[in-house]
């Protein structure tokens, strides 16, 4: 059994401390191709912080119809489709084993007794036997999951999965019960945060290297972290995926446990050269900003990373990215600053990435730029522990 594995869940004594729900792991759903009936999923994701009474939250936000999942388990990767033996654990959602998510629609689990340590990959395997129309999932994982017609989810071995996959299908958090005082911070962003040219299967996007910081960290008692990255987002307008603004709610603002938004969006609205100006962009900050403290959280903004040498760069688009960057340094809007520009920009080319940090794009970075820019983040930032604009 899970619990047996990884630890009895803290007790319910009445001189517990109080707890609440922390999300554990995210990822930020948009269309994923057509749904195929009687399909499963086995979806390896890694948790930041431990906790008990797991939750996963699964999501139809982009079908055009009800969607049903009959059979949904979670489980501990012994490797690659293979679990732990005996770590397989049915889910259920209101007691029940099968549940139908509305059109637009998430779902949040029951509780799982047990105990989920930090940093552990996490299988969750769902089955729908009725899946069509528009799937709900996330394309760029950077993480190898499994695939395979008929209902195998209670299945622990390996054998039944033979189609790899490097997208997330219908699952979007995992929620876990920690002590009251834990929180969790969503970094918020495009292909930079959704870990673009990382090292696959490794967990090497700079919101994993900050996890890492954060589970040993006396600065701050925010040990969760999800990643609300996006491939090509933009801040003020839809592209393939909702703009920043208009996926707060969901992405962001819907989980729990959250303490603080690390916002690092905004070259590709400037590096497209659609007309988007500085004011615009700092306008589209102030937005989310505002909508981030009306939640009580709070927000850290990092500045725009150097991308020359990319095909869209020119001069103009290189003007607005320093008028932003000024304003993100010194305008006063934002909690805190994570100065991610001055962490990779070349000393010798500051309009550059440093070529140890550039993955060949030069717009995206290494395992080691990614560590670079998670290292610029300082813990006691993200504790927003007087509450916004403090």
């Amino acid at each position: 059994m899970l619990a047996a594995l990884l630890g009895p869940a803290p007790s319910a004594a009445g001189s517990a401390p109080p707890r609440h729900d922390v999300v554990t792991w995210a990822t930020s759903a948009f269309r994923l191709g057509t749904g195929v009936p009687d399909r499963a999923y086995r979806l390896v994701v890694h948790t930041s912080v431990g906790g008990d009474r797991m939750r996963v939250r699964l999501s139809n936000a982009f079908g055009d119809r009800p969607l049903t999942f009959d059979s949904v388990y979670a489980g501990l990767q012994r490797e690659g489709a293979a679990l732990v033996p005996g770590s397989n654990r049915r889910l259920t959602f209101d007691g029940r084993t099968s549940v139908t998510v509305p059109p637009g629609g998430l779902v949040l689990s029951d509780p799982l007794p047990g105990r989920v340590r930090a940093r552990t990959n996490l299988v969750v395997s769902v089955h729908s036997p009725d899946a069509a129309g528009p799937a709900t999932g996330h394309r760029l994982a950077m993480q190898t999951s499994y695939v395979t017609q008929g209902d195998h989810t209670a299945d622990e071995s390996a054998a039944p999965w033979t189609t790899t996959v490097t997208s997330w299908f219908y699952l979007d958090a995992v929620t876990v019960r920690t002590p009251a005082r834990t929180g969790a911070v969503v970094a918020l962003g495009d292909s930079i945060t959704d870990g673009w040219e990382s090292t696959t299967d490794l967990n090497r996007r700079w919101p994993d290297y900050l996890s890492r910081r954060l589970q040993h960290s006396h600065a701050t008692t925010v040990r969760g972290v999800a990643n609300a990255g996006i491939s090509a987002n933009k801040v003020l307008a839809d592209t393939a995926s909702p703009s920043a603004l208009n996926r707060l709610d969901r992405d962001v603002l819907s989980h729990p446990g959250v303490r603080t938004v690390l916002l690092f969006e905004g070259v590709n609205d400037l590096k497209a050269h659609t007309g988007v100006t500085a004011q615009d962009l700092i306008d589209g900050y102030r937005l989310l900003t505002d909508r981030v403290h009306a939640a009580g959280h709070c927000v850290v903004a990092a500045t725009i990373a150097p991308f020359k040498g990319w095909p869209e760069w020119d001069p103009q688009a290189e003007a607005v990215r320093q008028e932003v960057n000024a304003f993100i340094r010194t305008g006063g809007l934002f909690d805190a600053v994570a100065d991610f520009d001055r962490a990779v920009r070349d000393p010798g080319d500051p309009e550059s990435i440093r070529p140890a940090h550039d993955n060949g794009d030069h717009l995206h970075f290494t395992d080691e730029g990614m560590r670079a820019m998670a290292d610029e983040v300082r813990p006691k930032d993200l504790e927003c522990a007087s509450g916004p604009g403090r």
